[in-house]
């Protein structure tokens, strides 16, 4: 895969359909990499008229580590001490956009899961000039009365990480039964099989708690979205066990005419069932920006 200098670090990223079409950059979430959007569902958004980007964030996958900063201690930011946060969402924003110029491009439409939706709202709060259409999938405001994990979901979050491989496996399938969709559950074997694909490609968890702290550490956004004027789709799970759909009623309800659309029986996850719709609702919303 590709790799460019963006924001003063190297991104590594990959694309999907013509550079001629209209660009369509893909942000994962917490600790996942590029490769958590699966390349089937990448290739129907390319045969839908977009040129594809997807990217491995900091401190993910084969973008730059952050290993000369500390790994945080999440019980002292917790307790409301900041002094360890090595970056926020803002400047994991920064790297969307720098990662854009790299490109050439001036402008796309945005897609954010997760923490990636997180990021899109900071790219919509701060850099709307380079924003086409945004789309927040299962996905918070910032605001701490919305968006609450369950309890099972908040300790694999901060839960200590496995040491070996075997144990990083068995440990990402407990994880995905708890966030996974209960209407769409997916074949233990899949589960193993890409838990174990992301390992090799690249096994970093020092980089998932400076992402967590950068979650926990960035300001509410709920304010500044109610200013946005960019076309905005919120997607989100009824049953999302880590950020509960409050989290995505309060983002469309702080974003002007934005579209929300919630999937029953949808957890924390992108099941396959569910991708002709994302793409059918993410192409609608990318029409409004050229209406």
């Amino acid at each position: 895969m590709p790799r460019c200098h963006a924001n003063g670090i190297k991104i590594e990223y990959d694309t999907f359909g013509s550079p001629g079409d209209p660009a369509l950059l893909l942000i994962m979430g917490l600790g996942i990499q590029l490769t958590g959007w699966e390349p089937d569902l990448c290739k129907q958004f390319a045969d839908r008229g977009f040129h594809v980007i997807r990217f491995d964030n900091r401190d993910a996958g084969l973008s730059t580590h952050f290993d000369d900063a500390p790994v945080p201690n999440l019980g002292a930011v917790l307790s409301g001490d900041a002094s360890g946060v090595t970056y926020l969402l803002a400047d994991m924003a920064r790297d969307a956009v720098g990662l854009l110029d790299a490109l050439g491009i001036r402008a796309a439409h945005v897609v954010g899961a997760s923490m990636g939706g997180m990021i899109v709202q900071e790219l919509l709060l701060h850099h709307p000039d380079r924003l086409l259409s945004a789309c927040s999938m299962m996905s918070t405001t910032g605001d701490p009365g919305v968006g609450h994990p369950s309890p099972e979901a908040a300790a694999m979050v901060i839960a200590p990480p496995a040491t070996t491989r075997e144990e990083t496996i068995e440990q990402g399938v407990a994880t995905w039964r708890i966030l996974q969709s209960p209407a769409y559950p997916m074949p233990e074997s899949v589960i193993r099989d890409q838990e174990a694909a992301f390992y090799d490609r690249c096994h970093y968890p020092d980089g998932g708690v400076r992402q967590l702290v950068a979650i926990l550490c960035s300001p509410d956004r709920t304010t500044g979205l109610k200013a946005v004027s960019t076309p905005t789709l919120v997607l989100h799970g009824e049953a999302d066990p880590l950020i509960n759909i409050s989290g995505g009623r309060a983002t469309a309800a702080a974003i002007p005419d934005s579209i929300l659309r919630t999937y029953p029986g949808m957890g924390h996850d992108l099941p396959h069932e569910l991708w002709d719709s994302f793409v059918e609702e993410i192409v609608a919303n990318a029409a409004r920006a050229e209406g």
